[in-house]
């Protein structure tokens, strides 16, 4: 059986984006030592879902990354617990930290009520909210929320501009193909928001896998939360973005890409992407259906078009164990930071070199104490690298 071909065994091609020189900065030391794109590099926290079992968990791990200077930490929502109360709950019991919510789902909620709810959480946590959005996948918009998928572009490029004439406290008036308001034929009158954020402008991040809907974050968005992020693939996904961002008249700088990636640390490669396969199995193989998987469609641009198949396969028949083998442990490695502390803080270095922003952790150790010490490791690791100055 051939050898897993890993990082170590060829050196990733710099992210070749259009950046000012001021954006060029030194990271690393010795024969890592390089000039590389991008900005200083800020350490954030995924929790992804909530469930009934990691609350207290989530939340030691949350005032944890607010001591240790973690930057933001994000919370997801499916079709368990809801990203509003679980962000309320956090920004209560945290100080500095910013909060994001990593999705909200698209059809889940108006845009008025998205923007009512994004005023709410900036004012509450005084001022460190940010604004997270998705379209969800088919099989969640059509089958919790009884919302047609169709036109996914059109429906965000829409919803997010209602958002923001309503978080600029404009009165909202929209003549849209999915939204309208006021309604033409009803009572309804153009409303203003109620309640003034604490900051003119709330962050907009948009989660995008698609050519398509990357240039459209480009173009509407403040940043971009990118899952399965690789280095040497990042240059052709930039590009989408910088398209879009070159529609309104902007660059690269200034936006945030805000990965979210998985953190496991062990002696070797191979034991630490253990942690790491049934999360990747579950996206590539049953985030959707056979016909549209967004996650699935995006390994195979990234060359792990073979590989994807037989994962799908596998999952959709039911053989989770063999679904999880099937990941090729080179996907794994350049979509994730594995291995000891000392090769952690090398791989940051190639992530601040494909233009990494904020590098989001996802933790994959099995207990609190270990997830807790694994925080403090990133934020070692990310100093020993040099990419966070």
């Amino acid at each position: 059986m051939p050898r897993p071909r890993l990082l170590t065994d060829r050196p990733l091609a710099p992210a070749r984006i259009s950046l000012t020189p001021a954006s060029y900065r030194l990271v690393g030391t010795g024969s890592r030592a390089a000039l590389v794109y991008g900005l200083p590099v800020r350490l954030g926290l995924s929790l992804s879902y909530w469930t009934n079992e990691n609350g207290a968990e989530n939340l030691a791990l949350a005032k944890e990354a607010d001591r240790l200077g973690y930057d933001v930490l994000w919370v997801a929502e499916a079709y368990g617990s809801d990203a509003v109360s679980i962000l309320s709950w956090v920004a209560a019991q945290t100080d500095r930290i910013e909060i994001g919510s990593g999705i909200f789902q698209i059809p889940a909620r108006t845009p008025a009520m998205t923007a009512m709810t994004a005023a709410t959480l900036d004012r509450l946590s005084q001022g460190r909210f940010r604004l997270g959005l998705g379209v969800s996948g088919p099989q969640v918009s059509e089958g919790w929320h009884g919302v047609r998928f169709a036109k996914p572009l059109e429906r965000t490029r829409e919803y997010v501009d209602i958002v923001n004439l309503a978080l600029t406290r404009q009165r909202v008036r929209y003549d849209g193909k999915t939204y309208t308001l006021p309604l033409p034929d009803g009572p309804g009158k153009a409303l203003q928001l109620m309640i003034h954020p604490i900051r003119e402008n709330i962050p907009i991040y948009l989660a995008a896998v698609g050519p398509k809907n990357l240039e459209l974050t480009g173009e509407l968005a403040d940043g971009w939360l990118p899952f399965f992020f690789n280095a040497e693939f990042a240059p052709e996904q930039l590009a989408q973005i910088a398209a879009g961002r070159a529609k309104v008249g902007k660059t690269l700088d200034g936006f945030d890409i805000s990965t979210t990636t998985p953190l496991s640390i062990a002696d070797d490669v191979e034991t630490a992407a253990g942690p790491t396969r049934s999360n990747a199995a579950l996206y590539i193989g049953g985030m959707g259906s056979r016909e549209q998987n967004f996650y699935n469609a995006l390994a195979v641009r990234m060359g792990f078009a073979e590989a994807a198949a037989e994962v799908q396969d596998k999952f959709l028949a039911r053989d989770y164990a063999g679904a999880e083998a099937a990941v090729p442990l080179e996907f794994l490695d350049r979509t994730s930071l594995l291995g000891p502390p000392s090769r952690i803080a090398e791989r940051m270095v190639d992530f601040a070199d494909a233009g990494v922003t904020t590098l989001n952790i996802a933790l994959t150790a099995g207990s609190l104490e270990a997830k807790l010490r694994d925080l403090e490791t990133a934020m070692a690791a990310l100093e020993k690298s040099g990419a966070a100055s």
